[in-house]
């Protein structure tokens, strides 16, 4: 059993409790068996991935990435935070079964999903050396030159049987493996969102979080240059800055996380109010929860999510344009495209709150 010095062991209690608080306030918020809670719990897991995608640089507003979700974007980073969307959906699929493999599934849906990965990279160990902090042909002077290509995969079964411990606090292992995968770095590419989603499939897959997605990558981002220091000094011994990065990001994914949540379900208050005068049958309710998720829909969408005909899903998007609650932002007769902006202006709201923390 590790022992942990007291403030450390506190710190990290502290910021368990705060997870767990804010995943019981969702289901509270919502009911757990809201038809909502699901894509509540979806938006947060975008909301998430999309804060991991921008510690790499990958920036995308919230209505460009519903747009990338229809296929309706043209742009790139849109494109790779669908990708990051994609990886965090099997990480939580898979949080129950981690292993060697699951990780390299989460690799794979990352990579495949960016349109980068079709060869032999995605979701396999690398085969070359690579470092990080340098870019050019040589290692010399880069921040971390990760292990060699043949030690990599004992590396990894090590790093799995540490992820297999029961002994340990959830947040505090959870950090631990996430800075030991990044010291490994056992992809090409796309290991920083990889291994932020393995940090996910920690805290689903030993019961931290049961309901939703907590945006911790939201708090690492707001102390960006604080993140990148705690590995380094993880690679020079020294565990205690990792920990305590993750333990105040984890606080301030709950706080801001809670928040969220209760904006998101105000909206949606103030569109069933809007919808008081449709039949209670009527598929366009069905339609409402959805767009929290996915604020930008088509009649494609969905047909396909809520198994309906053209007809059906057209005659909800009517009934929604017409009580205010979506608007048609094509201005075509066909190919229409209609959004909520009320659930955009929230989403965008919080990335901009992110930033000014940061």
């Amino acid at each position: 059993m590790l022992t942990l010095p007291a403030d450390i062991a506190a710190d990290v209690s502290d910021a368990e409790a705060a997870l767990a608080t804010f995943d019981s306030h969702a289901a509270r918020e919502l009911g757990a068996d809201s038809p909502a809670l699901g894509p509540m719990s979806a938006v947060l897991l975008r909301t998430e991935s999309a804060s991991s995608s921008q510690i790499e640089d990958l920036t995308v507003g919230a209505k460009q990435l519903a747009l990338a979700e229809l296929k309706e974007s043209r742009s790139t980073n849109a494109q790779a935070v669908v990708a990051n969307v994609r990886t965090m959906e099997a990480a939580l699929r898979l949080a129950t079964a981690l292993d060697l493999d699951a990780v390299l599934a989460m690799h794979r849906a990352l990579m495949v999903g960016a349109g980068t990965g079709e060869g032999r990279d995605a979701g396999a160990l690398r085969t070359r050396l690579v470092w990080v902090g340098r870019s050019g042909s040589s290692p010399r002077g880069a921040a971390h030159v990760a292990p060699e290509a043949q030690d990599v995969p004992a590396a990894m079964e090590d790093l799995m049987h540490f992820i297999a411990r029961e002994d340990l606090p959830v947040l505090l292992h959870a950090a631990l493996a996430h800075a030991q995968f990044e010291t490994i770095h056992p992809f090409t590419d796309g290991n920083g969102r990889t291994g932020r989603a393995l940090v996910h499939a920690m805290l689903h897959g030993k019961g931290l979080l049961r309901h939703t997605t907590a945006p911790v990558s939201a708090g690492l981002l707001t102390d960006l240059e604080g993140y990148v220091q705690a590995l380094t000094s993880f690679r020079h011994g020294d565990a205690r800055p990792i920990v305590e990065q993750f333990a105040r990001a984890a606080r301030y994914a709950a706080g801001t996380g809670s928040r969220l949540v209760d904006d998101l379900a105000a909206v949606m208050a103030q569109s069933r109010e809007r919808m008081a005068g449709l039949r209670p049958h009527a598929t366009a309710w069905r339609v409402l929860p959805l767009l929290i998720a996915q604020p930008i829909v088509d009649s494609g969408y969905l047909r396909q999510r809520l198994e309906v005909s053209a007809m059906t899903a057209q005659r909800a998007l009517d009934q929604l344009s017409g009580t205010g609650v979506l608007q048609e932002t094509t201005g075509r007769s066909r190919n229409r495209v209609w959004q909520h902006k009320g659930v955009l202006a929230v989403l965008d709201a919080y990335a901009a709150t992110v930033r000014r923390d940061g």
